[in-house]
């Protein structure tokens, strides 16, 4: 789910340097080819950072999942994308680039597209990590906790009847496509985007290299979770996890659409995936990476998805699903330990597959 930063309050600049001191040398950048052009030295691309959303600047406010990557991992050299949503950022010594895509599956999949088609960039061998904040499930983890995807279920591609006209017997409005109804017994249609299963091998190594990973706790967040007092994973202090995605452009909230979303994702995945997580990009970022791979511009199997739980996906007891809902788009109570935590976990696996180049720019993790 994506934060709207109405009612966020932005932080201040960093000040002005004083009129005595030396500006910091630039940085040199690797050479540009012309966009759409045919390009005889592409720039050589280890790690694609794909984040979905800034809230101001890209430095030097609050930060949305953009914002730490550009400055810690110091992505420098601006890489001009008019044909997307927002421009690349790229380091050329460590040969990460850093993708905003904009929100929402179809901003997704067009952002990847154009990056993956684009002949300035050799992603050949790159890995890419798709890392962004989500709604979190209270039954599985608490705002704050990362989660790591083995599935990717889509919420969009279904029939749906009002709530005011589901029938007394529907335990759900939503049910797929091709099904008669939401208690239909017929096995999963798997083949027109209603799920993507991950490279699982990488998926449980980027868990076990990064479950131990200490993250961001602080009083306000303590409280927001001592409210699930039905939930006792919701109560714990922010931990790192194995997780399913639930994608759907709709943001929606609540015990009942809670339901339905662990439903639907038990139901695509037959039982082998989890929901944890709730966001609104990876079917339309993994479709566009499954058409790439069929090209060779890129390597499904190397793609990773980390959620951290910036809100959860319903209210604590004795809240209505509005009231919540309409409380956290005033600003998310996991905002800011949803950012930090994102980077720190997502960040160790950066750093391993760097530091060991040699060994996975031919081999993915097993």
């Amino acid at each position: 789910m994506r934060p709207f930063v109405t009612g966020l309050l932005l932080a201040a600049a960093a000040p002005a340097l004083s009129a005595h001191a030396a500006p910091a040398p630039t940085p040199p950048t690797a050479p540009l080819c012309a966009i759409a052009a045919p390009c005889a030295k592409p720039l050589p691309v280890r790690m694609v950072v794909v984040t979905m959303f800034e809230i101001g600047k890209d430095e030097g406010d609050t930060a949305g999942e953009f914002q730490l990557w550009k400055t810690r991992r110091n992505l420098y050299q601006r890489i001009p994308f008019p044909h997307g949503y927002h421009d690349l950022y790229y380091n050329p010594e460590t040969q990460i680039l850093g993708v905003v895509t904009g929100v929402g599956s179809v901003r997704a999949a067009a952002a990847i597209t154009a990056i993956g088609l684009d002949t300035r960039l050799d992603l050949s061998h790159a890995y890419w990590l798709v890392a962004g904040i989500a709604g979190i499930d209270p039954e599985d983890a608490s705002i704050g906790s990362a989660a790591w995807a083995r599935y990717v279920v889509d919420g969009d591609l279904a029939h749906e009847i009002d709530a005011r006209e589901i029938p007394a017997d529907w335990k759900s409005g939503y049910f797929p496509l091709d099904r008669q109804g939401p208690d239909d017994p017929a096995p999963p249609r798997t083949d027109g985007g209603e799920v993507f299963a991950l490279n699982p091998k990488l998926a449980e190594w980027a868990y076990r290299l990064t479950r131990d990973t200490a993250l961001p706790d602080d009083p306000g967040i303590a409280r927001e979770r001592a409210r699930y007092t039905d939930h006792p994973n919701a109560r714990k202090p922010p931990f790192v996890l194995m997780g399913d995605q639930f994608s759907a452009m709709t943001f929606w909230h609540g015990s009942l659409l809670n339901r339905w979303a662990n439903d639907h994702t038990r139901y695509f995945t037959q039982g082998k995936g989890s929901f944890v997580t709730s966001a609104m990009e990876e079917t339309g970022t993994l479709q566009a990476i499954e058409y790439l791979s069929k090209i060779g511009r890129v390597d499904k199997d190397r793609v990773l998805v980390l959620r951290t739980g910036s809100n959860y996906t319903m209210p604590p007891p004795g809240v209505t699903a509005a009231d919540y809902l309409l409380r956290e788009n005033e600003g998310y109570a996991g905002l800011n330990a949803s950012v930090e935590s994102l980077y720190r976990v997502g960040n160790r696996v950066v750093d391993e597959l760097l530091a060991h180049w040699d060994r996975y720019r031919t081999t993915p993790p097993q």
